[in-house]
């Protein structure tokens, strides 16, 4: 996973979650992130489909059970997207 799509990831979930980003890490999930419930799943998960230009299905969308897994997948969606 290339760093500046964590990075980017990161930056959206302090935005949508009130958490400095230097307290977002890969493995932070809605356990360790008390903002992170499941309205603000839905508005990181339009968050990040608008930030990257793609649409997550509601599988893809439980998938993401911390910010790691969700900037593996929008890696994984944009390497598919580009070939």
């Amino acid at each position: 996973m290339t760093s500046s799509i964590l990075d980017q990831v990161r930056s959206i979930a302090s935005d949508l979650f009130g958490v400095p980003v230097d307290r977002i890490v890969a493995e932070s999930s809605p356990e360790m992130i008390e903002a992170w419930d499941s309205t603000q799943h839905l508005n990181f998960v339009l968050a990040l489909e608008e930030k990257f230009g793609l649409q997550l299905s509601p599988e893809e969308m439980e998938q993401m059970r911390n910010v790691g897994e969700a900037a593996r997948l929008v890696e994984t969606k944009l390497q598919k997207a580009s070939r």
